[in-house]
């Protein structure tokens, strides 16, 4: 006996997932362009030097980036509260230990063949170019974790609905720790106010 229940669609496919592909295609026919008239205007031995050049450096910033990393995630771990000899208040971070990231990516981008990555890749090691980036990932992260909960996390999970694969929808509902169930949602459609699965 069938339920009636319609078949699941498909999720619209994102703007970023279809100007990516693009976007990386486009890279790539112009890295390989400009790697011709390089070694046309110079030779390919010169294009080979720059090249091995780009991915010893970007190895060597990868290394050091992780050794700081690691350094930073050690004296992290030491100073949490309970450790033996942790301060009392939990100490300022350094001004070296932000960043890593965007150093790390910058010795990918060294990494990766090509002249438009490398000048990329050495615009990203230079620190106040790293401070502006990262100040301005910081305030966009910020800007649509809010955007995107404006209940906060907890208003999100209000509602829980388990997928199957056959494309039925199983609804539940979520107790609070005051017992007052969730407010039933509008696409629940007729029954919404219907008792908690748990007793």
């Amino acid at each position: 006996m069938t339920t009636g229940t319609p078949p699941p669609t498909r999720p619209r496919r994102s703007r970023a997932r279809t100007l990516l592909p693009l976007g990386v295609a486009a890279w790539l026919v112009l890295e390989i362009w400009l790697l011709t008239v390089v070694a046309d205007a110079a030779n390919g031995f010169t294009v080979l030097l720059i090249l091995v050049a780009g991915a010893v450096l970007g190895a060597a910033v990868i290394k050091r980036a992780g050794r700081r990393a690691f350094r930073n995630l050690t004296e992290t771990l030491q100073q949490m509260p309970g450790q033996p000899g942790a301060p009392a208040t939990p100490a300022e971070p350094r001004s070296g230990s932000k960043g890593n990231g965007l150093l790390m990516l910058g010795g990918l981008l060294l990494l990766i063949p090509g002249l438009i990555s490398d000048a990329a890749g050495l615009l990203l090691l230079l620190p106040p170019v790293r401070s502006v980036l990262g100040r301005y990932a910081e305030r966009s992260l910020d800007r649509r974790m809010r955007a995107a909960a404006p209940g906060g996390i907890s208003g999100a999970f209000q509602q829980a609905r388990i997928h199957r694969p056959d494309g039925k929808v199983v609804q539940g509902e979520v107790i609070r720790e005051d017992g007052t169930p969730a407010r039933p949602r509008p696409d629940d459609g007729p029954g919404a106010d219907r008792p908690p699965l748990i007793p």
